[in-house]
């Protein structure tokens, strides 16, 4: 019982460092990350002749507003994820139904990551803005791994513990 407990949150808080640190580093290197941003938004290294390119954002205040939802999504995932260790951690040994109550901020925090990854840069990014066709500006296979452990994570996370009454 104390294991998966365990298991648990030391699984969270991998993902709240990893959101931590993807924050710190679009904070500290906004240049890098704002370029891939630019980049898959104007959609200039798309295939040549492709339909879809009436898509592109080019404006650059619009690009700088994309890049700060991106960064706020990922803070806010961290956020939520390190309140969900938290309070795991201080309901460790609590009865199943505190601890269970003490998982609704890191189930709300991988939510809200899975939706980052997931919806903004494989749906948003990957589909409507067809970075799947650029050599060069195409995070869809860092962000498949990441929503994939986010979405593992959340699964496993959302079990009961071999303790608590199946609802």
């Amino acid at each position: 019982m104390m294991a998966a407990r365990l298991s648990k949150i030391v699984l969270v808080a991998a993902l709240a460092l990893t959101c931590t640190l993807a924050v710190f580093g679009n904070v500290v290197d906004p240049t890098t990350n704002y370029s891939f941003v630019q980049h898959v938004l104007s959609m200039d290294t798309v295939m040549p002749g492709s339909g879809i390119t009436d898509r592109s954002i080019t404006d650059p205040a619009v690009q700088h507003a994309a890049f700060i939802v991106i960064v706020a999504g990922e803070a806010v995932t961290a956020l939520l994820l390190w309140l969900g260790v938290s309070l795991m951690l201080s309901r460790l040994r609590a009865p199943a139904a505190r601890f269970a109550r003490a998982k609704t901020w890191a189930i709300a925090g991988l939510s809200v990551g899975f939706l980052v990854w997931q919806a903004g840069f494989l749906g948003i990014g990957g589909e409507w803005f067809g970075m799947w066709m650029s050599k060069t500006w195409n995070g869809q296979e860092a962000a498949f791994r990441f929503a994939m452990t986010v979405l593992g994570v959340l699964i496993y996370v959302a079990m009961p513990d071999p303790e608590e009454p199946v609802a």
